[in-house]
């Protein structure tokens, strides 16, 4: 793994320096190791469209709230031109800078949803997909979870759909590395035959669990939305430990 990034320290603003780097890949400038990230874009775009259903219709409003610089919003770029859909990105301005300017898409910079007011004056009760990808993690670390999701909820049309996509969970995960396909995947990438440390019943602050995420759903459903937690494919790069969820307004 390159110590070029603090991967696990990352915030807001410290994405925003990463943004202007000319030392970084567009990978690492999202907050990913090259090698979980390269030759997997295809897959992961690919993975987000089969489950927004909304995305391969027609003449759609499409919000994407932290898109980052990788490859990832282009390509929606690209399928929102070819499906005639309006296409809003939400971000910080370094971020924003090296997404490209077309007629079909409106940049709203600053840190969501609280410094883009103007986003929820013109979209509310509008948006047939909202997708936040690799982004909530940082919203329960520095942010309002709560908040993020309620003023999200805000934004769907009737059958419109959101995907808070790669969920780190760490439940997951040590349920993952407790198995004997975890304890083997561990052995491959370390090239030794040690066995995984997992320790349950442990305080982790800061770490999402299937307490909040479990917590995310219920909340949704209590409102009168439709919430799926949902598995990746198989050939994601961190498919054995992180989830989706998806969310639908009748």
């Amino acid at each position: 793994m390159t110590n070029k990034v603090p991967f696990h320290e990352l915030t807001f603003d410290k994405f925003r320096e990463l943004a202007t780097s000319v030392q970084l890949t567009h990978h690492e400038k999202v907050g990913f190791p090259n090698q979980y990230r390269e030759g997997k874009e295809e897959a992961i775009f690919a993975d987000m469209r089969a489950k927004l259903r909304s995305l391969d219709g027609r003449h759609k409003t499409v919000l994407e709230v932290g898109p980052g610089c990788s490859r990832l919003p282009i390509m929606l770029a690209v399928l929102c031109e070819e499906r005639d859909h309006q296409l809003h990105f939400v971000d910080s301005p370094e971020m924003l800078a090296q997404l490209p300017e077309e007629a079909h898409i409106q940049k709203w910079p600053g840190r969501y949803p609280g410094d883009v007011d103007e986003l929820f004056a013109q979209l509310s009760g509008k948006v047939d997909s909202v997708i936040a990808y690799s982004v909530i993690q940082y919203v329960f670390t520095e942010g309002n979870l709560w908040d993020f999701l309620d003023r999200t909820l805000s934004l769907l049309a009737d059958g419109g759909e959101i995907l808070f996509g790669d969920i780190p969970n760490t439940t997951m995960r040590k349920r993952f590395f407790s198995s004997a396909a975890g304890v083997q995947c561990h052995r491959e990438y370390t090239g030794c035959d040690e066995l995984p440390e997992v320790r349950f019943n442990l305080l982790e602050p800061g770490q999402m669990d299937d307490s909040v995420v479990l917590a995310i759903l219920a909340r949704a459903r209590a409102q009168g939305y439709h919430a799926w937690l949902v598995p990746q494919a198989d050939d994601l790069p961190m498919a054995n430990r992180r989830e989706d969820i998806l969310i639908r307004k009748p």
